[in-house]
């Protein structure tokens, strides 16, 4: 198993609950990323969320599949160990959340943990290193599988401390009162201030793709669930009030009224010691991080734990390169998991992960693999990385759009989305069931 992140986590935990002795490899702390700051096993980069746990969101839909396949998703375990306040998003305590992990992992019989780079694709394996795969196994990949990763660059939120925020300008609660009903901060800004904003935004300094002798690309293509906040003050003056700043569903209890627009924060840790600026990932430099920001309301003396950063993510073209079960096309007990498939997020990249580890097991038992159907939101994801056009294939969240259509879908799109739920779940236990895999009491 090459990688120790969500995706690696949830594939060697599913082969050693199965019987089978799992060698996991992750690289760090001898050789790190750009992005990541420690050497524990799945340390969560981009976020603290996991997102929604609702069943009628795509991320709580997927969650609840997890739960019910193979005895339950590891990862899920951890977060729901380490969870802190986050409105209907399960959002974690990133330390308790991976050195939880980590222990879980580490502490298993049938599980031994190797730290160093690998450059060889192993096989029978699992290959599960992420958007950020060394370039000299991203070169080996590139070579076994006769195709060339893609590449993009994603970008991180920044952090700052609670004891440096003004609180009197700002207000507690979530979107719609979901949640705990006052889970985040929220900055509100009038139409002069997010004008303002906006402007200063799109004239800060930022650091350029490629640059200090990084690649070079003639085109950025970001992910566009994932975009700078710059990115987007550049797509018009109101896009982010339609995006990270939309002020919909948060009522301001000094006016009595939404905001013009706002800007959440979310808690970072169980302590509330750390705040995130939701949805303000940036490759800002730090200068104008901390100049631009401090002009939001509550946040002029703000002090910056982690400043936003950019970094190259790479996937492979999924359709092109690999299997129905993700595997090598000339060599099924190859298989690949997480973000370097095409999916984006937490809970896919460990969905995949655990489905990987399944069908390794069943391999090596001289079983068939198996793909939940299309009703499904695991199952959608498969079918869009085996059924999307190569040519236009692009990193996909989770999302009812994947999933097949009702045959007599109700117009309301709640009521839709509720049906869409309950038959994948009706679906996935089936599956489950059908290829005998334990579903938990």
């Amino acid at each position: 198993m090459i990688g120790g992140g969500l995706a690696g986590c949830e594939a060697a935990w599913a082969l050693a609950e199965r019987g089978l002795r799992v060698t996991l490899h992750e690289m760090r702390p001898v050789k790190m990323t750009p992005a990541h700051q420690t050497a524990n096993l799945a340390e969560l980069v981009c976020s603290n969320t996991f997102k929604s746990v609702e069943r009628t969101h795509a991320h709580g839909l997927l969650k609840a599949e997890m739960r019910l396949l193979g005895g339950g998703s590891i990862v899920l375990q951890a977060a729901d160990a380490a969870r802190i306040p986050g409105g209907s998003a399960l959002a974690v305590d990133r330390v308790v959340f991976s050195q939880g992990l980590g222990a879980r992992i580490s502490g298993h019989a049938n599980i031994t943990i190797v730290r160093g780079e690998v450059t060889d694709l192993p096989s029978p394996g699992i290959v599960a290193t992420g958007p950020l795969t060394s370039d000299a196994l991203a070169t080996a990949i590139a070579k076994r599988l006769t195709v060339e990763a893609l590449a993009f660059y994603d970008a991180i939120a920044p952090i700052v401390a609670a004891d440096s925020l003004d609180y009197p300008r700002l207000f507690k609660a979530s979107r719609y009162g979901k949640g705990g009903g006052d889970d985040y901060w929220n900055a509100p800004l009038t139409q002069a201030e997010y004008e303002a904003f906006v402007a200063a935004l799109i004239a800060g300094e930022q650091y350029l793709p490629g640059a200090g002798g990084g690649h070079e690309f003639d085109k950025v293509p970001y992910f566009e669930g994932c975009l700078p906040v710059e990115e987007m003050a550049q797509r018009g003056i109101e896009t982010l009030r339609f995006g990270p700043m939309k002020p919909v569903g948060l009522v301001d209890p000094k006016t009595g009224r939404e905001p013009y627009a706002v800007v959440q924060l979310r808690q970072e840790d169980r302590a509330a010691q750390m705040w995130n600026l939701v949805g303000f990932q940036t490759r800002l430099k730090t200068g104008s991080q901390q100049r631009v920001f401090r002009t939001i309301p509550g946040l002029a003396q703000a002090e910056f734990l982690r400043f936003g950063s950019i970094h190259r993510n790479s996937y492979l073209n999924a359709p092109r390169a690999l299997s129905p079960h993700l595997s090598a096309r000339d060599e099924p007990l190859l298989l690949f998991a997480g973000q370097l498939t095409g999916v984006e997020g937490y809970t896919e990249s460990a969905a995949t992960g655990m489905l990987a580890g399944i069908n390794l097991a069943r391999l090596l038992a001289g079983d068939e693999p198996v793909l939940p159907p299309p009703t499904t939101m695991l199952g959608a994801l498969y079918r869009y990385l085996r059924e999307t056009d190569p040519a236009r294939f692009q990193p996909m969240n989770a999302n009812f759009g994947l999933l097949e259509p009702l045959d007599d879908p109700p117009r309301d799109k709640f009521k839709k989305k509720g049906a869409l739920a309950e038959r994948a779940l009706r679906d996935m236990e089936r599956f489950a069931q059908q290829v005998g895999v334990a579903i938990p009491a």
